[in-house]
């Protein structure tokens, strides 16, 4: 290795090491970090103008004079006296540049040494009662969007200090404003005697600069750590409809089934969130889990939330009564097993309507639909397809959905074949149409027979590498609620059509059309029940006008489950 001389400087140390660097087989990521490092453009100025610094200490110049701005319009006044020669004027005209006069400030600012920031002075009218305290005045600038904090007024002392900072917002970018400041005036506005709504109201209208008079709090509380906690909320969400909430502009609406980042969870009552994709750098203010858990138990226990409307038949999609269509069909052709009414998953229906079906702990649904801890999910090649499941409304017809689904590309698609306990039909074949058994677990009950289709039956379609597409009732949902399946959950809905007063303009409609008044309210009603029970659970929502339309929106739904990233509960996929 070259021997260095001791005149040699840090950037030809630095090169001479850059140059030196050679592969090693053992150390290659660590040789690459290295070489990364020294070749970095930034590192090189940065030893350059540190020798240059060295350089200037070793020789101690001493400037010439202290005031080189004054002495250049001294010489340019004496030249507009008189200014007869080009030589004189291309001088005036130098002298005149703004780059050479802020060259010249630069110069006097360094051979004086006046380096010290200049504090705008302490008004004169200073409160006796905090001469002897520490004021600090914080001048922030903001546009039309808020401070980004909140205060309150404190019970014991009165004061009005800093309550929460928002993430992103005016106050957290400054790093200027702390929680537990106490804040003294607005704009030159004493502060101390007005309510905390009247001080929102100052800052609210406050536009461009901001000065704060505000006494540091006793002990500044650490800056807010990083956080990378995604939440799916499982509710929709109004901060003006909240009355608990501190500060209804702080607070962040949001839609249910909407991916929030919650940036800090310091409060247990109020957690910060952004919107994912929201271009808005500043959080809102949220209900935690917990507090909104507390919520709904407090209100189910009361009666207060909103009821469902009353329902005169079941809330579910319902399959045809014939005793033709009503487990299986054909569609084009090719042969689709159907699921029946009361298909359940791994659930026991004992004569008393209950259900002793042991659920995996940790693996179902919430029964509190607050939040859900989700992280990303992307598709492999070669990895089994996720399960797809469609849950509906009255009238959204899911089992003629699902045969021209499969019909239409059955090596793409598939259906799990059911199982059930009654005698097997002249034209039907074993492990084709049904599995014929005598006992089973998992079933649901018509006609004296029992139906139902198993787990097993699910992951022999995946197995295969299809897309399996089941039609569940939701309580069903739990069962498969597991890493193993990743459900992706459709729910579908029929359009609610008007009473029509001229006939239909295609036959697809023909049947919602003829519809009567009563059963108009029945479909209406099992979609608002489906909605308010069962949607938050729902990763698309298929409204259903026509059965090809249908189709072609659940095929494209289906078909981006390979390729794009998904939102899925964060244990699916540690």
């Amino acid at each position: 290795m070259p021997v260095l001389s001791e005149d040699s400087g840090l950037h030809e140390t630095l090169a001479l090491l850059t140059s030196q660097l050679r592969p090693d087989s053992s150390h290659r990521e660590e040789m690459g970090f290295l070489r990364g490092v020294f070749s970095e453009r930034s590192l090189s100025y940065l030893m350059k103008i540190h020798e240059k610094l060295r350089c200037y200490e070793r020789q101690s110049p001493t400037p010439v004079l202290h005031s080189a701005v004054a002495l250049a319009e001294d010489v340019a006044e004496e030249l507009q006296a008189a200014s007869v020669h080009s030589d004189q004027r291309e001088l005036l005209q130098l002298l005149a540049t703004p780059h050479l006069r802020a060259m010249l400030m630069v110069h006097d600012t360094v051979a004086q040494k006046n380096f010290d920031p200049v504090l705008p002075p302490l008004p004169d009218n200073v409160d006796e009662d905090f001469e002897e305290e520490s004021v600090k005045i914080v001048r922030l600038v903001k546009n039309k969007e808020p401070l980004g904090a909140t205060i309150r007024r404190d019970e014991h002392t009165g004061a009005v200090v800093v309550a929460r900072i928002m993430r992103g917002g005016a106050a957290d970018r400054s790093g200027l404003v702390h929680v537990g400041d106490e804040l003294r005036e607005v704009n030159g506005v004493t502060v101390l005697h007005k309510r905390p709504e009247e001080i929102s109201q100052i800052l609210a209208q406050s536009q461009g600069s901001i000065t704060l008079k505000i006494i540091p709090a006793t002990q500044e509380g650490d800056r807010f750590k990083e956080s990378k906690v995604f939440m799916r909320a499982l509710f929709h969400y109004d901060p003006h409809e909240d009355r608990a909430i501190p500060c209804q502009e702080a607070g962040l609406p949001f839609q249910c089934r909407q991916v929030l980042e919650v940036v800090s969870q310091d409060d247990p009552t109020w957690w910060q969130a952004k919107r994912l994709g929201d271009t808005n750098l500043r959080a809102g203010l949220i209900p935690s889990k917990q507090f909104q858990e507390r919520r709904l138990s407090y209100w189910r226990a009361t009666g207060t939330l909103p009821s469902p409307p009353s329902l005169r038949k079941p809330p579910y999609d319902q399959p045809y009564d014939s005793e033709t269509c009503d487990c299986d069909g054909h569609f084009k052709g090719h042969y689709v097993a159907g699921l029946r009414r009361s298909f359940r998953i791994g659930c026991r229906k004992r004569p008393g309507g209950s259900q002793d079906g042991k659920v995996p702990v940790g693996s179902e649904p919430l029964e509190l639909p607050t939040y859900e801890e989700v992280a990303q999910y992307q598709p492999q090649p070669g990895e089994r397809p996720r399960l797809a499941v469609l849950i509906g409304s009255l009238g959204a017809q899911l089992q003629e959905l699902k045969q021209k689904l499969v019909a239409e590309n059955p090596q793409r698609f598939g259906v799990a074949v059911p199982h059930t306990t009654r005698p097997r039909r002249s034209h039907e074949k074993e492990g084709v149409e049904y599995h014929f058994v005598s006992r089973f677990l998992e079933h649901g009950e018509y006609k004296e027979h029992l139906y139902g289709t198993s787990l097993g039956a699910v992951r022999a379609v995946l197995a295969r590498n299809k897309v399996c597409v089941v039609d569940v009732e939701p309580e069903a949902l739990k069962q498969l609620w597991t890493s193993e399946f990743k459900p992706y959950v459709i729910l579908v809905k029929p359009v609610v059509q008007e009473r029509r007063k001229t006939p239909p303009l295609s036959p697809a409609s023909e049947d919602e059309a003829a519809l009567p008044d009563e059963e108009q309210q029945d479909v209406a009603a099992s979609a608002a029940y489906m909605d308010q029970h069962y949607g938050h659970l729902a990763d698309a929502v298929l409204v259903r006008e026509d059965l090809q339309g249908a189709c072609t929106q659940l095929r494209a739904l289906l078909e981006r489950l390979g390729t794009d990233a998904q939102w899925v509960p964060v244990g699916w996929v540690r």
